[in-house]
């Protein structure tokens, strides 16, 4: 029940050119628009983490290696993919390793599990993922990247998915004790429609946000400022954290994603970490305008470790 790294960047690709024309016109305020955000009451957890940064791990088969990368370019939290039926799999080594080594540098290390299939197994997903994981004493939260919009149901009946989607979550907050969920989403979730537990017109991304801990967009642009720029495509997330108090972290990819203009822009593969440290310097530079922005993720060990300096 789990995707590739690859075939994943795929699907957002996808995504992002089949939804590109409604994202492109649904963006609100610009970020120096937000000032009106910055009183509202910040979350301890966003507040302290504005300058913080997640680190997305799929392959955890070299856990020295993974935790020096993050030690030596500042990584605070890793976002380790874990298998089902944790205790049973021959990955449990790695990924102890992995946290252990974590732990002891002083990262946070979260499980990170997902795949749009999920949305139809929500028992499933708690009794062999969810319940396996927490029991590991391994990780301190619940991290989910399901991509609902990958499921082949999402053109013929979206409001069935959603809706689905929306309640597996709630599965998972409900059976997640004190770990706190966070999820993944793209920056077009405030273009789909939802409806709130009042049975209001919502949208998906406010939804996600309300069971959730907070979220982390996939507002992959190699720009930051600019039309289509990471901040642009961002704003939507950002202003609705700040609205429902919920922190929201801004994810960038360093894969290899494809040749075309589409691809290319959304993904630091091929620049420098120097070169890409100017573009993240902007994106936390805007970003901070929205009180509850909560720091970046990079996409992911892999990509990143391959970076020249």
């Amino acid at each position: 029940m789990f995707s590739t790294p690859r075939a994943r960047t795929t699907r957002l690709v996808a995504g992002v050119l089949a939804l590109a024309g409604t994202a492109a016109a649904s963006v609100g305020m610009a970020p120096g628009a937000a000032a009106a955000t910055t009183g509202r009451a910040v979350t301890a957890a966003a507040s302290s983490a504005q300058d913080t940064r997640a680190l997305w791990v799929w392959d955890t088969s070299t856990p020295a290696a993974t935790v020096d990368l993050a030690v030596s370019t500042g990584i605070d939290q890793l976002f380790v993919a874990v298998p089902a039926n944790l205790a049973t799999s021959s990955q449990l080594p790695d990924i102890k390793a992995l946290s252990d080594r974590a732990r002891a540098a002083g990262i946070r290390v979260d499980a990170l599990g997902g795949d749009p299939g999920w949305v139809d197994n929500p028992t499933w997903v708690v009794t062999h993922w969810l319940k396996p994981a927490k029991s590991s004493g391994l990780f301190t939260g619940i991290h989910v990247d399901i991509e609902p919009y990958s499921t082949p149901a999402w053109g013929a009946d979206r409001a069935a998915v959603v809706g689905t989607y929306l309640t597996l979550l709630d599965k998972l907050k409900a059976n997640a004790g004190t770990y706190p969920i966070e999820a993944d989403i793209p920056f077009w979730f405030n273009t789909i429609h939802a409806v709130a537990s009042t049975g209001a017109a919502s949208t998906l991304d406010r939804e996600i946000m309300k069971r959730t801990a907070g979220v982390t967009v996939m507002s992959y642009r190699n720009t930051a400022s600019g039309t289509d720029g990471t901040l642009d495509v961002a704003t939507p997330a950002l202003a609705a954290g700040a609205a429902l108090g919920k922190p929201v972290r801004l994810g960038q990819e360093t894969n290899y994603l494809g040749a075309t203009s589409v691809d290319t822009k959304q993904t630091f593969y091929g620049w420098t970490r120097t070169a890409m440290e100017g573009q993240l310097a902007q994106v936390n530079a805007g970003a901070r305008a929205y009180a509850t922005y909560a720091g970046l993720a990079i996409h992911d060990a892999t990509g990143y470790a391959a970076m020249a300096p």
